[in-house]
């Protein structure tokens, strides 16, 4: 249930150019407490680097990123470590660490955050987390031993094992067949819901947003262009958003054939 008076993360008058490109311009947007915000756009609408910003990875040109009602651009190093401790990352390409095991990755993060953590708890963290993914039997398993839908399962329990307050997806189904879209996409607003996390979720996937969404926007050319439900983006009258949404739903169609 989304608790609309607070607010985890208000960002306000963000932009970002790179050169002469306008990636961001003069971006404002909030996410409430429990709240799932899907980001639409076309690729190089800067989607991902709006991530980047808001962890710190990136810093903006210009204006203000809150978390909790900390403006994570004014602090030290050390303060924003702190805050990312209670965020949690899905980058696009699930970044499991190649040379170690299913363990490993998971155990890695935990050891990093946690240092006084004993061994004991971190094998039943890595457990727990494991079975909320359905994936306990991976547990020895290396990442080239994987399927692509298995990696993103791994992948998200590595970002969730922390406990995060904040989640940040980037394209959490890309490169996914329907089938494990749609399993991946319920696996991750079960995990929400169980977990009463806030999440930011950059796609361009129409079942992944559908599934996921409380609240949409659009990115077209380095700004905020439309925001609403879900069902108000796709049964919108403009002709920009029916194109896109039409070859969404095309695409769609064409890799549960190939399936």
């Amino acid at each position: 249930m989304v608790m609309a008076n607070i607010r985890v993360v208000e960002i306000e008058n963000l932009s970002k150019r790179f050169d002469s490109l306008i990636v961001l311009e003069n971006i404002s947007l909030f996410v409430s407490r429990a709240e799932n915000l899907v980001i639409f756009g076309r690729s190089g609408q800067g989607k991902s680097v709006l991530l980047k910003c808001i962890i710190g990875l990136m810093p903006p040109d210009s204006g203000t990123i809150y978390i909790n009602g900390r403006n994570i651009l004014e602090l030290s190093l050390n303060e924003l470590n702190k805050v990312r401790k209670n965020i949690g990352f899905l980058f696009q390409g699930s970044a499991l660490y190649d040379s170690m095991t299913v363990k490993e990755n998971l155990s890695f993060p935990l050891k990093k955050i946690f240092p006084d953590m004993k061994q004991s708890e971190i094998d039943e963290k890595v457990k727990s987390t494991l079975e909320l993914v359905s994936l306990e039997d991976a547990i020895n398993k290396m990442p080239s031993e994987l399927s692509g839908g298995m990696k993103k399962r791994i992948g998200l329990a590595r970002s969730i094992i922390t406990d995060p307050e904040l989640m940040l997806y980037d394209e959490p189904t890309t490169g996914l067949d329907p089938i494990t879209t749609k399993e991946i996409s319920e696996l991750i607003i079960n995990l929400q819901k169980k977990l009463n996390m806030t999440s930011i979720v950059v796609t361009h996937d129409l079942i992944c947003a559908e599934i996921i969404a409380d609240r949409a926007i659009f990115l077209k050319d380095a700004r905020i262009a439309y925001e609403g439900k879900i069902s108000d983006l796709t049964s919108s009258k403009d002709l920009f958003l029916k194109n896109f949404f039409s070859n969404e739903i095309i695409h769609a169609k064409e890799e549960s054939i190939k399936v």
